[in-house]
């Protein structure tokens, strides 16, 4: 069933990372440059040359069409909750990528006389997502238990 709590749960953590897909997730400044992080690539204000991160890319967009298919895999429930647990790993790896690409970038950039690390909004949206996948997948969770229990009643 597409209306059930589930899906709503799964289609707003689709729609917070897409944000995160489209929006920066940091932004780093130092001596008068900006620099952007966003799901793709490292890029500059001022048109430099970006620097590709394309496997955070890559790992963030599986993380947006994952979660909306499992959504149409209503008939199949076993399949959703693994589903879902392999979209936390992924979300995981989301935010470990965002870590490692900040962590370096501020070493970087910490060097330079003056510098400012602002996280920005894309970058607590993995959280966000994280928790509501888990709460999707103990629904999903509790209509098996239902339909099983519906079954052993026949």
């Amino acid at each position: 069933m597409i209306q059930r709590i589930q899906s709503l749960y799964l289609l707003i953590a689709t729609a917070l990372i897409a944000v995160t897909l489209f929006t920066p997730i940091a932004a780093f400044s130092a001596d008068g440059q900006e620099i952007l992080l966003k799901a793709f690539s490292f890029s500059g204000k001022d048109g430099g040359e970006p620097v590709p991160t394309l496997w955070m890319g890559i790992l963030m967009s599986l993380s947006v069409l994952l979660p909306f298919i499992t959504i149409f895999l209503f008939k199949h429930r076993r399949l959703q909750i693994r589903l879902c647990g392999m979209e936390i790993v992924f979300l995981l790896g989301d935010i470990v990528f965002e870590v490692v690409y900040i962590v370096s970038a501020y070493k970087a950039m910490s060097g330079m006389a003056s510098g400012a690390l602002m996280v920005r909004f894309g970058a607590v949206m993995p959280l966000a997502a994280i928790i509501l996948v888990a709460m999707a997948m103990r629904a999903i969770f509790k209509d098996e238990l239902l339909v099983r229990s519906l079954d052993r009643i026949r």
